[in-house]
């Protein structure tokens, strides 16, 4: 249990807090909203599934390369305003540009000219967006240097983060609803502006308001030039190998591996289950409810769950937070299998309680489409006519505390991780190649879950151009939607047991380090 408190000095106050969530909402936004808006690369330009795909992997794959370079330069930067912050401000006006720039296709252009423009401008917006996340996350690491405070600072941009994941999800609705845009085509690129936009605002504030450490003494750091490009990317590799003995920061990306994956494989299968088991393949009917889930499942991990996993994490540790969560998350994976259940939904429907929510709901809703309506916002609507899938929400207080505890936690273990590789192997510091490393797992996981995940419904017989599903396959489904999210947390667990560096071993290193530096 912890019995430290936090003194005055290493409190990140709460502009810089809510300035570094802002960042967070930004890193969270930009990739919500490119992975909305691929769908429509196929329904709203006409893209061929296969180019489809190449033009999701392939930018993964430059995107790879570029994050380790990005937080190693950022680690030996030396200017008056700070290693991270020039990268941050330059980096969201890049991002915010060049994503709007992304989208401006045309419909009437050939497939072949859309895929080569799409492709050329993805990996110019990789750059951009690049260099403002990777120097962020090497931000967050060193805006304070006590234990419990870091969990904090993560667990208040984490919750701000969440805010893109209940927007998200509409732009589905929002995009396809004829009463907002001409069609399809143009609510990609006219939405696509409001979003860079936004990303451009929000992404400047870490740059202008965050404080990182004092890094104008810091020692050993390398002359960033095109001279030294080749001893440079020497420094790189070696310190890519120092990086990669630090035992529990392998751990940290080991577990965060699996916990990810494993949600992310299963991530678009309540989709399908909503849509071709509840509702017989009939989107029609399955209206907006799996906007919902996803809305819901960000709002409950925002303002409940992190906040519970920060108090946790300060009175047990992170380790233990860690465990607990991800063990509670497995909980929320194992109940989908009856919340899910269409004869169980029935049921609920047929009690007291179930009556008596459909009856408040369809009031409220029937109070507020008038008002939707004249707001162009019909697709916001919930429709229980037909009765409705509450018991769905169920499992999202527990599912919600696998990612939300994961990365809650994980961040702020890797800056305990950052003064543990200061004290093995000196200046300067590392928090961006930490940061880039950790963030690189964390895509190679999406987009291995991408190929799985696809594998995984070929292999239950899922047809996509199908009207309706098979029982037998639907039920393989949903054995698959429980195990594989529930399995991988189980090893993630396992890795995560002997976690070494506790809150009393980040306390000697921080001391140790401390009179090292000749600080007071």
């Amino acid at each position: 249990m912890s019995a430290s408190k936090t003194l005055i000095q290493h409190r990140v106050p709460l502009g810089q807090k809510a300035a570094f969530g802002a960042g967070h909402l930004v890193l969270n936004l930009l990739p919500g909203a490119l992975g909305i808006f691929s769908f429509f690369l196929l329904t709203a330009f006409g893209m061929d599934p296969f180019l489809a795909g190449l033009l999701g992997g392939l930018p993964r794959i430059f995107d790879a390369l570029t994050d380790p370079l990005m937080g190693f330069i950022s680690d030996n930067t030396k200017s008056r305003w700070g290693r991270r912050r020039p990268y941050i401000f330059v980096g969201a006006i890049l991002s915010g540009i060049f994503f709007i720039l992304l989208w401006q296709l045309n419909e009437n252009n050939s497939q072949i000219y859309n895929f080569w423009y799409f492709l050329i401008f993805s990996m110019v917006f990789l750059i951009g967006n690049t260099m403002f996340a990777t120097p962020l996350v090497g931000l967050g690491y060193e805006m304070t240097s006590d234990y419990n405070e870091r969990t904090r600072l993560m667990a208040f941009s984490n919750t701000m983060g969440q805010i893109a994941w209940m927007i998200v999800p509409w732009f589905w609705a929002i995009i396809a609803d004829p009463e907002i845009f001409e069609n399809q085509a143009v609510g990609v690129r006219e939405l696509s502006f409001i979003v860079g936009a936004a990303c451009i605002i929000l992404g400047v504030f870490p740059a202008i308001f965050c404080r990182g450490i004092d890094a104008s003494n810091m020692e050993n750091r390398k002359e960033i030039s095109f001279k030294t490009l080749g001893s440079n990317m020497k420094d790189l590799f070696k310190g890519i190998v120092q990086v990669s003995k630090n035992k529990p920061f392998m751990k940290l990306c080991g577990a965060t591996f699996l916990v990810f994956n494993g949600f992310q494989m299963v991530a678009a299968f309540s989709f399908y289950i909503i849509v071709f088991y509840m509702y017989n393949g009939s989107y029609g009917d399955a209206g907006n409810w799996p906007a919902w889930f996803s809305t819901l499942t960000a709002i409950i991990t925002a303002f409940l769950v992190i906040p519970i996993i920060s108090r946790i994490a300060n009175k047990f540790g992170k380790r233990k937070a860690f465990i607990i969560s991800t063990i509670i998350s497995i909980i929320g994976y194992i109940l989908k299998w009856w919340s899910f259940d269409t004869d169980l939904n029935n049921k609920f429907n047929e009690t007291g309680l179930g009556q008596t929510l459909n009856q408040g709901v369809s009031s409220l809703f029937a109070y507020l489409n008038p008002y939707l309506e004249s707001m162009g916002m019909s697709w916001f609507s919930i429709d229980v006519s037909n009765g409705a899938p509450w018991l769905i929400f169920l499992p999202i207080p527990f599912m919600a505390f696998g990612l939300g505890g994961l990365f809650t936690l994980m961040m702020s273990m890797t800056a305990d991780v950052c003064d543990l590789d200061e004290l093995e192997n000196g200046m300067p510091r590392k928090e961006g190649t930490f940061g880039a490393i950790y963030w690189w797992m964390v895509k190679l996981g999406q987009a291995l879950a991408l190929v799985l995940g696809g594998l995984v419904l070929k292999l239950v017989g899922f047809i996509s151009d199908a009207p309706t599903q098979t029982a037998e396959t639907m039920t393989n489904l949903r054995i698959a939607d429980v195990i594989i999210p529930a399995g991988t947390a189980l090893l993630a667990i396992f890795v995560m047991w002997n976690y070494s560096l506790s809150e009393k071993r980040a306390k000697e290193i921080k001391e140790e380090l401390v009179k090292r530096r000749g600080e007071l």
